[in-house]
């Protein structure tokens, strides 16, 4: 009965707004520290207050973690399932494991991994998390397409200007670079301009290389993401709805129980025949007495 009670509570609180709102800021301060410690001077008069704050910051973590493990204490296994939980766990364990508390990366790398947490807390920012690990698959030939476009390319380009402008086509690796930066359109005017004076293919080479990958892969890459974004947004629709209905409940169909439920329906309609009046007679038009057959 405690257990019950105590899961109740702790379910409640969880799902208070301001529970999610006071995550968020516990989060925000984390992050402003790590952005304070950057600046020496701020590092060197205010250190230890920093520190401090960090700490308090951690001990919120903490606190959120077990009211949400008090939620699920009924059924603790239901904690566990949770990956978001597990992350928790670990980023939050790890600066005490031998090894890792000694490397400062190591430690500023999960400190600054907290501010992810942030996805957890609201609904919107998880979709945006989930669109995107569903835009992975797709995310892998897209970017094997664009390989294979950049190295064309790369090496048209390394035919045409490599003589002309070694550092930028003098291989085909320093090429796929130029024209990786080149998807920015960053300086495409002088960059065009300077290749005219080398070949009058540079027109052609540039146009097309702009429409190829500059226009149309750019905006294949953004209806993937925004395809991937509408499916994990009716994903979370759906199991937000399946929540809020509830599971289904169970139908007994045993014979026996189906007997009953026709009785039941068969004494209903006998009672609605009993208790309606009979409908009243019309009384017979000329033409039917006419029609009647004689005795």
């Amino acid at each position: 009965m405690l257990i019950r009670e105590l899961t109740a509570r702790c379910l409640t609180v969880v799902g208070a707004p301001w529970f999610s709102a006071a995550g968020f800021a516990v989060i925000a301060v984390n992050a402003a520290c790590l952005g304070l410690e950057t600046y020496s001077g701020i590092e060197a008069a205010a250190g230890p207050y920093l520190r401090f704050i960090e700490h308090l910051c951690v001990a919120g973590f903490v606190l959120e973690l077990l009211v949400r493990f008090g939620a699920s204490l009924d059924r603790p296994s239901r904690f566990f399932r949770d990956g978001w939980n597990l992350f928790d766990i670990a980023i939050l364990a790890a600066p005490l494991i031998p090894g890792v508390r000694e490397n400062v990366t190591l430690l500023r790398l999960l400190r600054l991994a907290r501010i992810v947490r942030a996805f957890r807390l609201f609904p919107s920012l998880r979709v945006i998390l989930v669109g995107i690990r569903r835009s992975l698959p797709g995310l892998g030939s897209f970017l094997l397409i664009t390989a294979l476009v950049i190295y064309g390319y790369a090496m048209v380009g390394w035919m045409l200007f490599g003589a002309a402008q070694p550092e930028k086509y003098g291989t085909v690796g320093q090429a796929m670079l130029s024209l990786f930066l080149l998807l920015s359109l960053d300086d495409i005017t002088n960059i065009l301009s300077a290749g005219r004076e080398i070949t009058p293919w540079a027109v052609p080479y540039y146009v097309s290389y702009m429409v190829a990958a500059c226009y149309l892969l750019t905006n294949l890459l953004v209806g993937l993401v925004l395809t991937a974004l509408q499916e994990a947004h009716e994903a979370e629709r759906a199991a937000t709805t399946g929540k809020k209905s509830g599971p289904p409940i169970p139908i007994d169909n045993t014979p026996h129980v189906q007997i009953a439920r026709l009785r039941e329906a068969l004494d209903t309609l006998e009672a609605q025949l009993l208790t309606t009046p009979p409908a009243p007679r019309l009384p017979e038009s000329p033409a039917s007495r006419s029609a009647a057959p004689l005795p």
